[in-house]
């Protein structure tokens, strides 16, 4: 059986997801952003969590070779951040939206949650790279609500 990759791609969208930034500092000094919603958690000893990365991304090699990293789970005011990022040639950080972080990684401010990582494992998948980074610090400010992704839209919790 073969799939419409069309068709794929819509009914994966029924999936609710949330919305982050994966952020990271290269050696040369250079921030970076990419906007991802595959986003999960894998283990909770030892905290691990895990994301996405496509391989036809012109920051695929700068992301694929991090070893620190940074996740930050947007809010539900951040759509513009999001969309910005997920812009194509659009993934250097702009100083106002960030602050530094461990190993220079810039963290996203006003996030509701942030994840410092340090590179576990890589592994195929497809036409993406999943990355399992190993969640060295984090900072939770849970009173804000989460920018969240389905249907091809950005939505809002209803309260």
């Amino acid at each position: 059986m073969t799939l419409d990759p069309l068709e794929f791609r819509a009914a994966m969208g029924q999936f609710a997801t949330g919305v982050c930034l994966i952020t990271l500092r290269t050696d040369a000094g250079r921030e970076l952003a990419l906007t991802v919603n595959s986003f999960a958690s894998v283990s909770l000893d030892p905290p691990l969590v895990l994301w996405s990365l496509q391989e036809d991304s012109e920051v695929y090699a700068d992301f694929r070779e991090a070893q620190h990293y940074a996740i930050s789970v947007l809010s539900s005011d951040q759509q513009a951040l999001s969309s910005y990022y997920a812009g194509k040639d659009q993934h250097d950080v702009k100083p106002e939206h960030a602050r530094p972080g461990s190993h220079g990684v810039p963290l996203i401010r006003g996030a509701v949650a942030v994840f410092e990582c340090d590179l576990e494992a890589t592994h195929a998948g497809g036409d993406h790279l999943i990355i399992v980074g190993r969640v060295q610090a984090m900072h939770n400010e849970a009173d804000n609500n989460p920018l969240v992704f389905h249907g091809g839209q950005y939505r809002q919790l209803a309260e």
